[in-house]
């Protein structure tokens, strides 16, 4: 079993950054691959930005350039720079290890 939990959210003004952290516990391999997405009212749940074994990264259209994705051990973060109004969401920790894992979610939001 491994457990997520995520942390950093908040409130920021347009053009704000913010960092979310993402501490795994369990029987947690370094080798996981690890992601986060988002999920907007009304809208599907979205893939943000995911990191793999060796440190490779992939990014979502929407916010290259502007996230960053890294992984410390056990722990992911996701730097988010130039934050949007569209980027309000809750945002998802997930690590895939044989099957899906699921944090509970934080809330981020862009309003001046």
């Amino acid at each position: 079993q491994v457990q997520l939990v995520e942390s950093g959210g908040g409130l920021v003004q347009p053009g704000g950054s913010l960092r979310l952290s993402c501490a795994a516990s369990g029987s947690i391999f370094s080798s996981s691959a690890m992601a986060w997405y988002r999920q907007a009212p009304g809208k599907q749940r979205e893939l943000v930005a995911s990191i793999i074994s060796g440190g490779y990264t992939n990014y979502a259209d929407s916010v290259k350039g502007r996230f960053s994705i890294s992984r410390d051990r056990n722990t992911v973060y996701l730097q988010m720079n130039s934050l949007k109004p569209e980027d309000t969401a809750v945002y998802y920790c997930n690590a895939y290890q044989l099957r899906s894992y699921w944090g509970q979610g934080t809330q981020v939001t862009v309003s001046s």
